[in-house]
């Protein structure tokens, strides 16, 4: 019989391997940069505190957005802590006005930007039965809505070669969520994407999507919570994924590294959807 074998996780998925200078001189913006730990006394990093971490100690000026001033402001002494440089920007993406704000805002204090996260999603009722109009409106207004018009705002004012990621869901692509809202907005993701990607190509500026699978996150551990059942789908890795394995896929989105690569989706979940 074949004993268990506990996962060894690398410096990069543990978040602790040192930067290699890969976004020197880039201004990036990480709407969604904060955290929300959903009562977690010691909370796992989430993908958007990982992504600001992460690109700040790879050498970028980071804006960190969050509708919480205080976890924003978290987010960016912790930077401060390790050497970065990193503003807050207070922006509620359920607000039509915040993003454009927000966008000029964060351009401002790094003197323009060169990349844009869009890490924002809220999931609301369960089921068909249980959606309601406002609560689909809610979540397809803050998931989609406000991805579109931070984009909007965000394409003028990019330097030419900049990077865009949005930050979608394998609920997007397959069901699992029970979440209708959540998913139709995941899914509809792609589509804005590949506009993006469209209109912002004779700039040479990129749009893709990274799309996480089973994550343990404070998020993901709430979702656990309220359906046992995630916690114990077979990945094929063997394990949940961390919030730093994201934020890897959007540093190499963001760079230019990727500098021949747009419109396209990106999956990091572990085999979930190509092996089970």
């Amino acid at each position: 019989m074949t004993a268990e074998r506990t996962p060894v996780l690398p410096p990069e998925s543990q978040g602790t391997a040192p930067g290699r200078a890969r976004l020197v001189g880039r201004r990036v913006l990480v709407v969604g940069g904060g955290q929300n730990d959903y009562g977690e006394a010691d909370p796992p990093i989430g993908n958007g505190r990982a992504m600001a971490v992460l690109f700040a100690r790879e050498g970028a000026h980071v804006a960190v957005a969050d509708r919480d001033r205080a976890s924003a402001e978290a987010k960016v002494a912790r930077i401060a802590g390790e050497g970065g440089t990193a503003v807050a920007v207070l922006a509620d993406m359920a607000k039509p006005g915040d993003p454009k704000a927000m966008v000029g805002e964060a351009s401002a204090a790094l003197g323009g930007l060169d990349g844009l996260v869009y890490n924002v999603g809220i999931a609301d009722r369960h089921g068909l039965d249980g959606t309601t109009p406002e609560s689909w409106d809610l979540v397809l207004g803050v998931n989609l809505r406000g991805a579109m018009l931070t984009a909007r705002a965000a394409l003028p004012v990019l330097g030419d070669g900049s990077a865009i990621v949005f930050t979608s869901s394998i609920a997007g692509m397959k069901p699992g969520s029970r979440i209708p809202a959540y998913d139709a907005s995941k899914a509809a993701l792609g589509g804005l994407m590949r506009h993006v990607a469209l209109e912002g190509a004779a700039r040479s500026i990129r749009a893709n999507i990274v799309a996480p699978g089973l994550m343990d996150t404070s998020i993901g551990r709430a979702a656990s919570r309220g359906r046992p059942s995630r916690a114990t789908t077979p990945v094929p890795l063997g394990r949940q994924g961390t919030g730093w394995e994201t934020a890897y896929l959007a540093l190499f989105l963001i760079s230019n590294e990727a500098a021949y690569i747009t419109g396209q989706t990106f999956i990091v979940d572990g085999g979930l959807t190509a092996l089970r």
